[in-house]
């Protein structure tokens, strides 16, 4: 029994440090959203950090228009950067979840 409690614990340790590179390689993963008529574009890691936004003159005439496409197309960014960060950590989480029966946790 100890021997699978100490196998189990080695796992999950392994399995934090493996969530924890992910986390850092999620620093490199480059998202990019772009508003419906090209003028405004936004790129973000998938740790939701903003690296870069291209905003088209056009868009620089209209105080509140601007707003909104900022609004708007972050808001899509961040959406699509959180589904990439959750679906990578999930993987490296149930990769290294040792077997528990009973915690059927991610099916």
């Amino acid at each position: 029994m100890f021997g699978d409690l100490m196998g189990m614990m080695g796992k999950l340790k392994e399995t934090q440090q493996k969530v924890e590179e992910t986390k850092e390689r999620l620093n490199t993963v480059l998202v990019d959203e772009e508003s419906s008529d090209g003028l405004l574009t936004i790129t973000l890691t998938a740790n939701r950090e903003v690296k870069k936004i291209v905003i088209s003159d056009q868009l620089l005439q209209d105080k509140e228009q601007l707003e909104d496409y900022l609004i708007l197309t972050l808001n899509k960014a961040i959406a699509k950067a959180t589904q990439v960060n959750e679906t990578e950590l999930a993987a490296v989480a149930k990769e290294g979840m040792p077997n528990i029966p009973g915690m059927d946790l991610f099916k």
